[in-house]
């Protein structure tokens, strides 16, 4: 049997979990003192993933990057792939919390959206 230890990060208690495994198969979760530790647990060992946040470069706007992040968490695997996609991007001002600034970022299906306001100028 497999033994994992983890930090949970499902809250701010920071749990320290411990995952028994067995052929590649979660068992047990022990430590967490609430749900989101089981949950979190579970999925960190089979399948983790991440949300991402980062800037992009906006021209005309009255700043010259705006905040984005990824709209739903994406595998840990594809944060470089989707590191690169921002970093080559650039949009044009304005920018609104929750548009759309990159549709299917690294072939995830999943969009980066931007988490702040950048007025045209």
């Amino acid at each position: 049997m497999e033994k994992r230890e983890l930090t949970c990060i499902g809250c701010p208690m920071g749990c320290q979990l411990t995952v028994s495994m067995e052929n590649g198969e979660v068992l047990e979760v022990a430590g967490n003192t609430c749900p989101k530790g089981d949950i979190y647990a579970r999925k960190e060992v089979v399948n983790p993933t991440r949300i991402v946040t980062s800037t992009i470069r906006i021209t005309g706007g009255d700043k010259e990057r705006v905040s984005v992040k990824t709209a739903s968490d994406i595998p840990k695997d594809k944060i470089f792939d989707v590191m690169k996609d921002i970093d080559a991007a650039v949009v044009s001002a304005p920018a609104h919390i929750g548009d759309v600034l990159i549709e299917d970022v690294a072939g995830t299906g999943v969009s980066v959206i931007a988490t702040r306001e950048i007025a045209a100028v």
